[in-house]
């Protein structure tokens, strides 16, 4: 429900005292030209001095594909796609559509998108040593969080919690400010959640969702709101999302047994991730 990045950065062009300097606006996904939560991105733009527009991606909303950037080359605006500039604009291009590939599922499919992070050890193992919680290096740690903070719900199994109790938090990173809290969804065969471990995530605002229907998680994750969920947890909650095909990205670090690590992105849709964005490197793959 909050304003859209064109009103938004309008907005803050007017708070500025800058707005008679606006004239070109570079967007990732085309300006929408419907009112939804909020009034058209169209009319925004239209009421402000810009007439020169530059689009990454064209809305992937079927209903709606086209219509921003008709609106504006029809009341006078040079509208530009990056696709039409070749070779040179590609990787921005690729870019701009791994970025609101999770948006763009749930657009055309109504389900949300899911990325599994799973972490092995030398052995293909998931579970830490005795006395430790991870086992893999700061380094990852770190890029699990900058993961976590991107992402709107997280996903876990009853054994996780059960196991581990985890706060499911972004750490090592700073959050983004005034964030919503992100929901934890736990996939469940009938088992309860530990009442003490509900009450503390009740107590951090956040809401925790079960689900005892593995197929029908995508669909759940969006019709309440969610655009991006990441999964942490335990081998027989991946097993299962592989087994109904519930995810849409892989991300596995590896570590080996000289002690470095490995990263493996994997894909349903090639070449079609967020996942790509990310600046996972630990020395490895």
């Amino acid at each position: 429900g909050q304003p859209h990045a064109e009103a938004a950065a309008l907005a803050l062009c007017a708070e500025r005292g800058l707005m008679h300097r606006a004239a070109i606006a570079v967007v990732t996904l085309e300006p929408c030209n419907h009112t939804g939560r909020t009034p058209p991105c169209t009319v925004a733009l239209l009421a402000s001095p810009v007439r020169t527009v530059w689009i990454g991606a064209a809305d992937p909303n079927p209903h709606v594909a086209g219509g921003g950037a008709a609106r504006l080359a029809s009341a006078g605006c040079a509208v530009h796609f990056l696709h039409d500039l070749g070779a040179d604009a590609a990787r921005q291009a690729r870019d701009c559509t791994a970025l609101i590939a999770p948006f763009a599922k749930v657009s055309c499919r109504g389900e949300a998108w899911i990325t599994v992070k799973q972490a092995l050890d030398a052995t293909g193992g998931m579970r830490p040593p005795p006395g430790a919680r991870v086992f893999t290096s700061a380094a990852a740690l770190t890029h699990a969080h900058v993961l976590r903070r991107a992402t709107d719900a997280i996903v876990t199994g009853t054994g996780t919690v059960l196991a581990d109790e985890p706060g499911l938090d972004v750490r090592h990173v700073p959050d983004h400010l005034a964030r919503a809290p992100r929901a934890v969804w736990v996939c469940t065969r009938g088992d309860a959640v530990p009442a003490a471990w509900a009450e503390r995530m009740h107590a951090q605002g956040r809401d925790v969702v079960l689900c005892n229907d593995i197929s029908s998680l995508p669909a759940r994750l969006a019709q309440s709101g969610v655009l991006w969920a990441m999964v942490e947890g335990g081998p027989r909650l991946l097993a299962s999302l592989r087994k109904h095909d519930a995810w849409d990205d892989w991300l596995t670090i590896a570590v080996q047994p000289d002690g470095s690590e490995s990263v493996r992105a994997e894909t349903r849709v090639p070449g079609v991730s967020p996942l790509s964005l990310f600046p996972f490197d630990h020395g490895g793959a």
